[in-house]
């Protein structure tokens, strides 16, 4: 029995003795590689083609917004990082195809996680994620990002919201595909819910008056 623990205890020596010894031969190792730098940020990285960046709301090929308020992404999210407001569209004020659409929406980086969980909870795919992975700021107020910069951007064919929907179609032609562009006359609705007022309206009042006020004023 002392012979089994003698034998254990110098087994124990030996293996703690080249421990070290091991830990060294790996830095050893890594002295002799080459190094590698990047240039960053005069040499930006190129990231993974399904890499999980900053997220981006989708518009339809008319322009009309993809998101319809349903808050799901918020539910999913892990981190709480998202908040969304929704609204009930109108004829004379529409931003999507459907009954009611995101009027907030806002994504804090400053807790989310770019798990892409929210991308996978969206059903109308009106949430995805970018390549963009520049997000770091001095200010924790800068890393809420607001619909206005979540928004993308206007491409050809398509008239910024709020506007009608495409004539003769509904809210399940756009996601059949049907709808490829605005039709020719699409022009802006007026913006009512966010202060603005139609061009006659606006006349009965002085030019430096905000539409805010304006709206009050009546």
């Amino acid at each position: 029995m002392a012979d089994e623990q003698h034998d254990e205890q110098h087994k124990e020596t030996g293996t703690g003795f080249l421990n070290p010894v091991a830990g060294f031969g790996v830095t050893f190792k890594a002295m002799f590689k080459k190094r590698l730098t990047e240039q960053y940020p005069e040499q930006p990285k190129t990231t993974a083609p399904r890499f999980h960046g900053r997220h981006q709301l989708n518009r339809h090929p008319d322009g009309l917004e993809k998101c319809v308020g349903c808050e799901l992404c918020a539910w999913a999210c892990p981190a709480d990082a998202i908040y969304v407001e929704g609204a009930d569209n109108t004829d004379e004020e529409r931003y999507s195809p459907g009954e009611r659409y995101g009027r907030v929406y806002q994504i804090n980086y400053a807790r989310c996680i770019l798990c892409g969980l929210c991308i996978e909870a969206c059903p109308t795919r009106a949430l995805t994620m970018t390549n963009e992975f520049e997000l770091a700021d001095s200010s924790r107020a800068n890393l809420i990002y607001t619909k206005e910069q979540l928004l993308a951007g206007l491409e050809e064919g398509m008239v910024d919201t709020p506007h009608a929907i495409h004539p003769g179609t509904d809210e399940q032609d756009y996601y059949r595909g049907l709808v490829t562009e605005a039709a020719p006359g699409t022009t802006r609705q007026v913006a009512l819910s966010k202060g603005e007022v139609p061009q006659e309206a606006a006349s009965d009042f002085g030019p430096g008056e905000p539409a805010s006020e304006k709206v009050v004023g009546r």
